[in-house]
């Protein structure tokens, strides 16, 4: 019957046999007993783990049934690993939890705990990519459910341990707050539990989960978090060396380690339920390592026959769990073999019955649909928030959450926004506020007189030292960033400022200066030094209810990193439909011109990989008065549509002081008070012009260190009598289309000025836009070259130069 690769029917038949062969016990034992002498688990809740496990098995059979006529697409299962049923049943259905894409058992004994839960609809919705899937909506496969407090996670490559570490620190802070649709927040003694496969072990994401929770530990800091490794020995066809995994998880400082025979479900309930008594007990992270098999394969293309033996095959069949329990159920009296039959096949008749009404079921239908919960915009709320923000620090309060008024009043703020850009957007008539007017050098506004507002209210008033940053005359553009912070942190108490040297050194160029003083090491405060981690951190606190604020010390350092905001940040509404979000603001120094200072690792001008992201927000400010609303818009879209925002800084710019002569103070910029905010508010996706007149000659489009260049330039060209407007981008992603479009139109000629890669750049986006809009007029770009910035002056060869943008902008007028 057994082949040299363990097919459905394989299974299924060898567990029937083996059931089958099973004598019923001469006496019975009450099932609120247990059903050993050496374990705390009952007969009654072995019945329950029986169940569960019995419902991911025939889950499973009917993902390889579903997919032998191209009606699934999804057969990654939980066959040899329903074990962890009893790691489920071991803890509180309000613990959160961040499952194993083989944690089915996990899954179905969650949804057992829970009134009203439909495990296997659910889970078979999503192996048919049905649109009607409760979590993702057809978009993945995914376990994840708002109301079993199940995070969605993909857990290929176990990048969803940091994040579970995030949620741990969450939770040891007291954070008892849980996303929408989540139903009862998570109760103060709750702990993260994290299940993930052997092999995961090895990945970077994984040290850097382990490392940090020891790291935490060593420091003291709370940290409820029960990481489980479901150990098959696989990582596909590729073995993990024997006793390796042991070693790993045993010998990791900080880490209390457990470990059981994951196929024996009494043995793996006592140690998950020790492990979690500890975890919830003392606020310590720990690790459960549950030895599995691994049955059907890794997948259903997977042919086991390439890489494993017979006799390795038959041996995990002889481990099945699920056989296990029956035999324990049996032995111990508390169901006869034909009872757990029966069982099992009503189970079975009910996976069929539903996989066949799923069958027919839609799915997601067009673009719009796919793409609807990946980052929702509703910029009126997003300025309402603003406001509201103001308002609160005026008023003396802190602002906890965004202003809510009645729901129809929302829906019909939100009906007629939507309207509006899209028509908009369909005429071709985008909203464009008029250019900024400015003498012919092209001089920024600023020391516009401000008036004082709402007042002093004591708490600001105190948190500034007693002088309001809008008294202290104009300001850097790290001054205002520091302002707008300390602002930021008295409007959202949710609000955590963290990274490498932000808080006792205020940041390497003194940003995030005094913020630790004024609000103390829990808002403010210095981690270790691993990207991973500190991104990680701030999406599960940011899942927890908080406000993130990480800073990324250098954006070279944020490639080794940046699948946190890939694969697991901006993918979190995408995969739950808004069920769960992160929202984050990360605060990125990066781009060069820095005096040929630090070489490539600190002059870093790669963003493709930011703007490839779906969904992500990523701000590029280049003066103080941007700086100060765009960070403040990030903020309140995160608090309002849980964006993920890259808040780029331009080191170069950060004390910068003047545009063309020395002492000119042109680069600074008066702070706004509260009460103008609303005035001054920047939408995301809306560029900023500067205009010597009504009849520009040529438009420059560009960014960060480029809108200072181009300024500069543009002077130049104003001197002999050519008149340029100059566009500054604002925000990276999404590119402010509609302003890009007008303002070409208006002169065209179009000169793109590109401090990022002629390959990959910033400048490809624009020039894209203006194609694919029907721009008729002449463009023409320049941009970095190709290269690394290397060190000392050689960097001026690579990076764009004043010069180069006079002449582009003169050819332009030449043709």
């Amino acid at each position: 019957m057994l082949s040299s690769v363990t097919t459905p029917q394989d299974l299924d038949e060898r567990f029937r046999a083996e059931l089958a062969g099973l004598v019923a016990a001469t006496g019975a034992r009450d099932v609120d007993e247990p059903v050993r002498e050496d374990t705390a688990l009952t007969g009654e809740q072995a019945l329950a783990l029986y169940d569960a496990q019995s419902t991911s098995r025939h889950l499973d059979l009917a993902a390889r049934w579903l997919r032998s006529f191209d009606a699934g697409y999804y057969t990654i299962g939980s066959a040899g690993h329903e074990g962890n049923a009893a790691v489920a049943a071991a803890l509180r259905a309000t613990d959160p939890a961040l499952l194993h894409y083989r944690s089915g058992g996990f899954y179905c004994m969650r949804a057992a705990q829970v009134a009203g839960s439909d495990p296997i609809r659910d889970v078979l919705r999503g192996v048919v990519a049905s649109a009607r899937e409760p979590i993702a909506g057809g978009r993945h496969k995914v376990f994840g459910h708002a109301d079993l407090h199940v995070v969605p996670t993909t857990s290929t490559i176990a990048s969803h341990l940091p994040r579970a570490v995030g949620v741990a620190y969450a939770l040891g802070r007291g954070k008892r707050l849980s996303p929408p649709g989540g139903g009862h927040g998570w109760p103060a003694d709750a702990i993260a539990v994290c299940s993930f496969g052997d092999a995961s072990i090895n990945h970077a994401a994984a040290t850097a989960a382990f490392n940090t929770a020891g790291w935490c530990d060593h420091i003291g800091l709370k940290l409820p978090l029960l990481f489980v490794c479901e150990d098959n020995g696989l990582g596909i066809s590729v073995r993990s060396p024997e006793g390796w995994v042991a070693a790993a998880l045993s010998s990791r400082p900080g880490l209390r380690y457990y470990a059981a025979d994951g196929c024996d479900a009494a043995e793996t309930y006592d140690r998950a339920a020790e492990a979690a008594a500890w975890v919830r007990r003392y606020r310590r992270p720990a690790v459960l390592h549950l030895s599995t098999i691994r049955l059907m394969g890794h997948a259903g293309a997977d042919a086991e026959m390439a890489y494993r033996s017979p006799v390795e095959i038959t041996a995990d069949m002889a481990r099945d769990p699920l056989v296990h329990t029956a035999r324990m159920l049996v032995e111990a009296g508390v169901a006869t073999p034909a009872e757990l039959m029966t069982r099992y096949d009503e189970i079975g008749w009910e996976v069929r019955r539903i996989a066949e009404e799923v069958l027919g079921e839609p799915k997601l239908a067009s673009a719009n649909e796919v793409t609807a919960p990946l980052a929702p915009r509703r910029p009126v709320r997003v300025s309402r928030a603003v406001a509201d923000a103001a308002a609160h620090l005026g008023a003396d309060e802190p602002l906890g959450e965004p202003h809510e008024e009645p729901e129809e009043d929302r829906e019909l703020d939100d009906d007629l926004e939507f309207a509006e850009l899209s028509a908009a957007a369909d005429d071709g008539d985008w909203p464009e506020p008029e250019p900024t007017p400015v003498p012919a050098t092209i001089r920024p506004v600023s020391g516009t007189p401000r008036s004082t507002g709402n007042g002093h209210p004591a708490s600001r008033l105190a948190a500034f030292g007693g002088k309001l940053p809008e008294k202290g005359g104009p300001l850097t553009l790290a001054q205002t960033i520091n302002a707008t912070l300390t602002d930021a942190m008295l409007a959202y108490p949710q609000m955590v400022v963290y990274g490498e040297d932000v808080a006792a050194k205020g940041g390497v160029y003194g940003v995030t200066k005094g913020l630790r003083d004024r609000f103390g090491a829990t808002r403010v405060f210095d981690t270790l030094l691993d990207e991973t981690s500190i991104l990680g951190l701030g999406l599960g606190a940011g899942l927890a209810g908080m406000l993130p604020v990480p800073e990324i010390q250098y954006l070279a350092y944020l490639h080794n990193a940046e699948d946190q905001l890939r694969g697991e940040a901006a993918t979190m509404q995408f995969f739950s439909q808004g069920a769960f979000h992160n929202p984050m603001v990360v605060r990125v120094a990066g781009l060069a011109y820095q005096l040929g200072f630090g070489g490539h690792f600190h002059n870093d001008n790669a963003l493709a990989v930011l703007r490839d992201i779906p969904g992500l927000v990523v701000a590029a400010p280049s003066r103080a008065e941007d700086a100060a609303a765009m960070l403040r818009t990030c903020l309140a879209s995160a608090v309002v549509d849980g964006s993920v925002c890259v808040f780029l800084e331009p080191i170069a710019l950060y004390h910068t002081r003047d545009l063309h002569t020395e002492n000119d103070n042109w680069w600074l910029a008066d702070y706004a008070p509260p009460s103008e905010w609303s005035a001054l508010h920047v939408p995301i996706g809306r560029a900023r012009a500067y205009s010597t007149g009504p009849n520009d000659d040529l438009t420059i489009i560009t960014f960060g260190n480029g809108v200072r260049l181009s300024l500069r330039a543009a002077a130049r060209l104003a001197a002999e009598g050519v008149a340029c407007r100059v566009v500054d981008l604002r925000w990276l992603s999404p590119l402010p289309v509609g302003d890009i479009i007008k303002n070409a139109s208006d002169t065209g000629r179009v000169l793109v000025v590109d401090e990022t890669r002629r390959s990959g750049g910033v400048g490809e986006g624009v020039i894209a836009a203006l194609v694919d809009a029907g721009y008729v007029g002449v463009a023409r770009r320049v941009a970095a070259v190709d290269s690394f910035v290397p060190l000392g002056p050689a960097a001026n060869h690579v990076l764009v130069s004043e010069e180069q943008i006079v002449q582009g902008a003169k050819s332009l007028l030449a043709r």
